[in-house]
């Protein structure tokens, strides 16, 4: 006698984000039928925009690197990224038609380097599998045990087996992530850490003469605070500074702002240089020359570079002396830039809400994934590579959940 098959298990992924349509993905491949409500009129709004300047799905780092990004809550993001990895996240990418390569700084993009080639093919294959996407479907809470979702057609009532919730942090909001469904599960028992900006810029109070002169100008240099040092690009703002580099170390930078009212970024204008090299060709005869002549001609210093050195006080006029400014040349922060300003945001569902599988402990069978859970990481591919992560280990523990597996398929026998 054989057992009877299975019914045909319903889930609902709250969410077009990476997060909601990689766990969507993992679903269907393992023959759930899979409903995906986004409530904006199109699909990976946020996705989209990110590829705009060229899609960085990865790094090509290894993971004894790659792992501490993620600060505080490495153990946690550690354990989705094991299990899909950037090695998988790049197969998956090819996978669908869009091979892949490694830029200088070792980060991971699509040859094509957009993201909506990518986004195209992976409709399609979701399609192929029986997703079903409803956009403008929002979700507003639930009601006896119900989703509530609001349409164009008038409020539903949805009770799938399962749900996942992919619904972003709380930065561009214009772009779906609002961070609007807090109260809804702080109502159902949920702590919600509360959302501060992350991966944004930071306020200096520049003299009028060096904003004037220098805003949208780029830097190249090393950048470090709290023993770090972060080598790389940044860029001069009319309000202070923002850019990769600053990103990379915009967690620290923000706690020591919320502590201590400022942080003092310390940045190497010649990192190529050594201390000593500088003083000797410092110490070399100027003659006439201006001393902005002298740093240009000596130390190979642009006009940026002498004018950070100024708005950190009276230059220095002797050759050690002025060799240690252009080495350590101190920008005071005053203020991280907010959330309409961010390009992710920290704070969301604590990691000690849901289990091992990302299930929310005070709503059982409610799975959460992606930037609404409280983790962050700076750009360069650290960002979306969590994301795809959470959304596969969603999907897992919600199959694991459901007494399924990924090989499982509707139909089967226990």
């Amino acid at each position: 006698m054989t057992d009877a098959p299975f019914p045909v298990r319903h889930v609902a992924v709250i969410g077009a984000g990476p997060a909601g349509l990689m766990a969507a993905e993992r679903l269907a491949g393992a023959g759930v039928r899979v409903t995906v409500h986004e409530r904006m009129p199109s699909v990976a709004r946020r996705f989209l925009m990110a590829g705009r300047g060229g899609l960085n799905l990865t790094h090509s780092e290894p993971l004894d690197a790659f792992l501490p990004r993620y600060g505080g809550e490495r153990a946690s993001v550690g354990r989705w990224i094991e299990a899909f990895s950037p090695e998988d996240l790049i197969g998956w990418a090819e996978g669908l038609g869009q091979p892949t390569f490694v830029g200088s700084s070792g980060r991971v993009f699509p040859r094509a380097m957009k993201a909506s080639p990518l986004l195209r093919a992976w409709l399609e294959r979701l399609e192929a599998l029986g997703v079903e996407v409803r956009t403008r479907s929002r979700w507003v809470g639930w009601r006896d045990g119900a989703l509530v979702l609001e349409t164009p057609d008038g409020e539903r009532l949805e009770r799938p087996d399962a749900v996942v919730l992919a619904l972003g942090g709380a930065s561009w909001p214009r772009l779906g992530s609002d961070g609007a469904w807090r109260p809804w599960l702080e109502g159902a028992g949920v702590a919600v850490a509360p959302f501060r900006s992350a991966n944004a810029g930071f306020n200096i109070a520049w003299s009028e003469a060096f904003r004037t002169r220098f805003a949208g100008q780029p830097l190249k240099a090393a950048f470090s605070f709290g023993g770090r040092t972060i080598r790389g690009e940044a860029m001069i703002s009319a309000y202070g500074v923002e850019g990769g580099a600053v990103y990379a170390l915009s967690a620290v930078l923000r706690e020591a702002i919320d502590a201590d009212g400022q942080a003092v970024l310390s940045i190497d204008l010649k990192p190529d240089l050594s201390l000593e090299r500088l003083i000797d060709r410092l110490e070399r005869p100027r003659g006439k020359a201006s001393l902005s002549n002298h740093l240009r001609k000596a130390a190979g210093l642009e006009p940026l570079a002498v004018g950070l050195m100024r708005e950190a006080g009276e230059l220095p006029v002797q050759g050690p002396t002025l060799a240690e400014r252009i080495k350590a040349t101190p920008l005071r922060l005053i203020a991280m830039q907010g959330l309409d300003r961010a390009i992710s945001s920290a704070g969301g569902v604590r990691m000690d809400q849901t289990n091992a599988g990302l299930m929310l402990k005070a709503r059982p069978g409610v799975f959460v994934a992606g930037e609404m859970l409280d983790w962050e990481a700076p750009t360069g591919g650290y960002l979306l590579q969590a994301s795809f992560a959470s959304g596969a280990a969603a999907a897992a523990g919600v199959l694991s959940w459901l007494g399924l597996s990924a090989d499982d398929r509707a139909g089967g026998t226990a």
